[in-house]
């Protein structure tokens, strides 16, 4: 299934930049600018801009992440934990 479309809450991995290959999960869009985090070295209090067309959009959406984010909590560990998932699911369909 491909995603057209970028949803706040969903996985996405950088296809171009120094950051080409790893994964992210989007927190804000205004226009064609994606926020992106990914709770290690891109935290929720300083996420990266990154241009649409610089990311692949996949089918993995994390909403209540986004909620409890909304409702003020620190979730970066739990960011780090649903992409550390992400990768492990992708290395065991590449075995």
């Amino acid at each position: 299934m491909k995603v057209k479309t970028a949803i706040v809450g969903g996985i996405v991995q950088s296809t171009q930049g120094r950051d080409r290959g790893n994964f992210y999960l989007i927190v804000a869009i205004e226009n064609e600018i994606i926020y992106v985090v990914d709770g290690r070295k891109r935290q929720l209090a300083t996420p990266k801009k990154k241009n649409i067309k610089h990311l692949e959009l996949l089918p993995i959406f994390h909403p209540e992440i986004i909620e409890r984010i909304a409702q003020g909590k620190n979730e970066n560990t739990q960011i780090q934990i649903a992409i550390q998932n992400v990768i492990e699911k992708r290395k065991v369909k590449n075995l």
